[in-house]
């Protein structure tokens, strides 16, 4: 169930007229009206629930979250008005304590467990504004800053106020009062300079700056396409560069050389697809993403976490396991230079592994958790999800299943329990129930 946060600037600069003869704030109103009708046509919308958020002081900037419904939406909306201060910082934070309400009560973040990628609330928040400079009761700020402290139980055990499974847009109106531009171009509108998009980046968001009613609705085409279920991940590359696809180590002949000399791929900041399942229409899954920490029975508190896990990927080529009896978990990434990188590799029959920094009890690295993969058609990459340390574990529970037929041995034996004291605790509940 999708969650729309729309946050409108409601400061007096969006009472400025634009070339259409409207005011900044009449044109904001009609994008979130124009927005939910397109988004109406995806049979998916029937489960979103929309949330209006203004610049107003708190308490009174949220104008409609969990209690309200659709109609109280509307007509908050329609009767909107003009007269505040830029405070988007604050009007930013009460968007996102909205969001983390019911979050520590819910469970859905599993602090301390591990993070379930199947476990979310795919949030979107869009903000419209005028992009003028910040003000606040107390002068005019340079930088944006949102308020650090949070009413919120449990908001200390995340460093950033936003998760994983929560995204900031932002469109910044920069219609000008004269005439539309004559010489309009069609193609990608380009994030604005304000300081929002720093934000909007560091959520796995993005901004647009929009000149024109066209442009404007371009952007709103392009939002509602970014309505996803999904999570934010930051996968950055450990060890050294593979080698180049080819005979003997050379590149192909065929191969666009200039795709090799960028190093984007080596941090990509992107959304896995986490899809609802048909019947249900609720994700499954089995395996966390685990704890960049190893868990402390003896420690009274737990160490804050960032809201996107740091997955590392080696680039060293491994041959993809699997067995029968014990699931796994399959996440398309959104597309970016890593996987533009590993689809122009055409090596869909061999993986690279993947891990979390500080997840083992004694390295450095950790285990490996899962792997990233080519399609066998080479239109997609994806994240498997597996037990931890599955190159150790696969092999002996096929051995469990096949050779000793659910009667171990004593070497058996010694070898989970050796097994047993390298695995977070977290993961012994997944694996008791489905081996």
């Amino acid at each position: 169930m999708p969650i729309l946060v729309f946050l409108l600037d409601t400061s007096a600069s969006m009472n400025q007229r634009t070339y259409l003869g409207t005011t900044y704030l009449d044109v904001a109103k009609g994008a979130v009206e124009v927005f939910m009708k397109l988004r109406a046509r995806d049979p998916a919308s029937r489960g979103d629930r929309y949330m209006l958020v203004t610049f107003d002081d708190p308490p009174y900037g949220v104008k409609a979250g969990w209690k309200e419904n659709h109609a109280t939406f509307m007509c908050e909306l329609k009767n909107l008005q003009a007269s505040g201060l830029t405070t988007l910082g604050h009007a930013l934070r009460t968007a996102f304590d909205l969001l983390n309400l019911n979050r520590l009560v819910s469970g859905i973040d599993n602090y301390g467990q591990g993070r379930n990628p199947f476990f979310l609330e795919p949030s979107v928040i869009i903000t419209i504004t005028d992009g003028n400079k910040l003000t606040h009761s107390s002068g005019v700020p340079d930088e944006l800053h949102l308020p650090l402290n949070s009413p919120l139980a449990g908001s200390e055990l995340t460093k950033e106020p936003f998760r994983w499974d929560q995204r900031l847009f932002a469109l910044v109106l920069r219609l000008p009062g004269a005439a539309a531009p004559d010489n309009e171009q069609l193609g990608s509108v380009p994030t604005d300079e304000s300081a929002i998009t720093q934000m909007c980046e560091v959520t796995g968001g993005r901004s647009y700056c929009v000149r024109t009613q066209r442009m404007l609705n371009q952007c709103l085409e392009s939002l509602v396409q970014k309505v996803q279920s999904g999570v934010v991940i930051n996968f950055e590359k450990t060890g050294p560069d593979p080698p180049l696809v080819g005979d003997e180590n050379s590149v192909e002949p065929s191969r666009p050389l200039s795709s090799f000399n960028s190093q984007l791929w080596h941090s990509c900041h992107k959304l896995i697809y986490v899809r609802p399942n048909p019947k249900t229409g609720v994700p499954v899954g089995h395996w966390p993403i685990p704890e960049s920490f190893w868990p402390d029975q003896n420690s009274p508190t737990l160490p804050p976490r960032s809201a996107h896990p740091v997955v590392r990927f080696s680039c060293v080529d491994c041959e993809p396991m699997v067995i029968d009896k014990l699931p796994f978990d399959k996440y398309e990434l959104e597309p970016s230079p890593l996987t533009q990188y590993v689809l122009e590799r055409k090596s869909p029959h061999m993986c690279w592994q993947v891990f979390v920094s500080s997840s083992g009890k004694q390295t450095d690295l950790g285990q490996p958790f899962g792997y990233l993969k080519a399609s066998t058609t080479l239109t997609c990459v994806n994240l498997f999800v597996m037990p931890y340390n599955y190159p150790v574990i696969l092999p002996l529970l096929d051995d469990l299943f096949k050779v000793h037929k659910l009667k171990p041995n004593l070497k058996w034996r010694q070898s989970f329990e050796m097994y047993l004291k390298t695995m977070p605790p977290y993961y012994l509940m997944t694996l008791w129930t489905v081996a």
